[in-house]
């Protein structure tokens, strides 16, 4: 008998395998051309965008083992659940000013309709990038909840990939709100708080 556990970690390693490199190349897809998708407009773009997740989600299914299996690990998972927490209590906070809307990319697609501008109040005054902080958490700990062999390879990927994606946002967001955004950028650093690195500055100082 399968135990629930093992279960849930079949799980999850399964639907992170099949719907993470979809959406992933979403924005490879997105950011790159966005001249193009312009052109075309939004609605015939989110078509495309979602037809090709719903295919790739289904090609990948053949895959969803996810590698390796290497067992049932208490240590790994009680590691796995303060990333999780943390994961989601930066969700919590960016969902206050982060509609789905803005979440699929409709702002860049059509610069020219009214937007909430740029946000930089409650988490974005603190890190510009709290959406690929969750999600790197949230895979952090998924990936150790699960310990699969072919989901750690594909988590590190994804957030090699993270990273270029927002040297790409972040071009388009200078593009649309120009020196509003470079001194945006001055004050608030992308991922980490300025409190939480001045702590960490001042506790090895001590040391």
């Amino acid at each position: 008998m399968i135990h629930w556990i093992d279960l849930a970690r079949y799980v999850m390693g399964a639907l992170l395998m099949i719907t993470l490199p979809p959406a992933i190349v979403y924005w490879f897809i997105l950011h790159p051309f966005i001249a193009f998708w312009r052109r075309v407009g939004v609605k015939p773009t989110f078509w495309f965008l979602g037809i090709f997740l719903t295919a790739s989600m289904v090609a990948l299914y053949p895959l969803h083992r996810a590698g390796r299996d290497l067992g049932t690990s208490l240590p790994l998972i009680v590691l796995a659940v303060p990333l999780l927490v943390a994961g989601g209590i930066v969700s919590r906070k960016r969902r206050r000013h982060l509609t789905f809307k803005i979440l699929s990319g409709a702002p860049e697609l059509a610069p020219e309709s009214p937007g909430p501008g740029l946000l930089t109040e409650g988490i974005y005054s603190r890190i510009r990038h709290p959406r690929y902080v969750e999600i790197t958490l949230a895979l952090l700990g998924w990936m150790l909840f699960a310990n699969y062999l072919g989901l750690y390879v594909l988590t590190a990927l994804s957030i090699a990939a993270i990273r270029v994606i927002v040297a790409l946002e972040e071009r388009e967001l200078r593009e649309r709100f120009g020196r509003m955004y470079i001194e945006y950028s001055a004050r608030v650093p992308r991922f980490v708080p300025r409190s939480f690195i001045s702590t960490r500055v001042r506790e090895s100082g001590r040391q």
